[in-house]
């Protein structure tokens, strides 16, 4: 779970200084105050426009090569408005080039597993998705654990017109036994986003001891979306006949599979991840994230970083498709947090 901070525009402030001379001592030269030229050169980054641009730009690639390829951003809501306000102008271009957004916490989690969300943070959270529901698919991730909270989650986001999923292990690292079927289980053939009444949030395979355990789980449930890594272990990826299998439910309906993609944080057990990097090296690795070893803030508008996702045959976006998958659900949005208030 990331932080919700409150809500500002990131700002560079020059600060000019001024020097007091004496005649008959003289004083130690001070920097000038910048010219207007100067200080037009310096550039204020946009780190909410950034991030949007970036979503875009994974848009875009993946829909040219499939254009029913589903772009879902988690978290980072405040990104569907211009100003970062629940009642600001829609951000069209932003809305438009995704088909869903992802929310974790909203109801259980956002203080602690298994505790209801701060009335006052789930208020905040909803005014945001009430604005988007009605033409993207809301799928919101609630940590908790026992049975009652469970069946209040999915009731509480059924009623709100989201679709959800209790994670009884904050790690998703399993199929949770209860509910027994997954929240409106049904047998239709689901071939959009927009037709899913429920999904499986599985992005961590450490529970299970090789590919062919973790589909055969995977294959015996009905969940209408699945959304995995692309990877089991550091480097060992999916194929497109093994995501092709994933594609059926149990009950032989049709189904989407969403990989899972981190792009506002780059993680030192990826394939892309080369010796000797580490905070500046290369320069878009921002700082290490506190709460995830391993997990590093990266310049998500920097050039080189967006190579890594997107936009050439070796790039992790271009995996994720070679490999059937229906979508990417993107994590780390909310990047723009970090950058703002560092």
């Amino acid at each position: 779970m990331k932080t919700i901070y409150p809500l500002a525009v990131a700002l560079v402030i020059i600060s000019g200084l001024t020097a007091c001379s004496h005649s008959d001592v003289p004083e130690p030269a001070l920097p000038s105050t910048p010219s207007s030229k100067e200080k037009a050169s310096i550039a204020v980054i946009d780190y909410r426009e950034e991030m949007r641009n970036f979503v875009i730009g994974i848009s875009q690639y993946a829909k040219a090569q499939n254009p029913q390829f589903a772009i879902i951003p988690q978290n980072g809501i405040e990104l569907i408005t211009t100003n970062g306000e629940s009642n600001g102008t829609l951000a069209q271009s932003y809305i438009q080039a995704i088909d869903g957004v992802g929310q974790e916490d909203l109801f259980y989690g956002y203080t602690d597993d298994n505790v209801p969300t701060p009335s006052n943070d789930n208020l905040y959270l909803r005014e945001f998705l009430n604005r988007i529901k009605a033409s993207k698919k809301v799928l919101v991730t609630d940590y908790c654990s026992s049975k009652t909270n469970m069946d209040k989650s999915y009731s509480s986001n059924n009623t709100n017109g989201y679709t959800s999923f209790a994670a009884n292990h904050r790690e998703l690292n399993n199929i949770p036994g209860y509910p027994v079927q997954p929240y409106g289980v049904n047998s239709n053939n689901i071939t959009s986003l927009s037709q899913a009444k429920n999904f499986l949030y599985l992005i961590n395979p450490e529970n299970y001891s090789s590919k062919t355990q973790f589909i055969n789980a995977v294959a015996a449930t009905n969940y209408d979306v699945v959304l995995m890594d692309l990877f089991i272990g550091s480097n060992n990826p999916f194929t497109a006949a093994e995501i092709d299998r994933l594609k059926t439910k149990a009950n032989g309906g049709k189904r989407l599979v969403i990989c899972y993609l981190s792009i506002g944080e780059a993680e030192d057990y990826r394939y892309y991840w080369q010796t000797g990097w580490r905070v500046g090296n290369p320069p878009f690795i921002s700082a290490e994230d506190p709460n995830w070893k391993g997990n590093y803030y990266v310049e998500y508008w920097n050039a080189d970083w967006k190579s890594v996702i997107f936009g050439n045959d070796s790039s992790y976006l271009k995996k994720i498709l070679n490999s059937h998958f229906d979508g990417a659900y993107l994590d780390i949005i909310d990047a723009f947090d970090y950058f703002e208030n560092r």
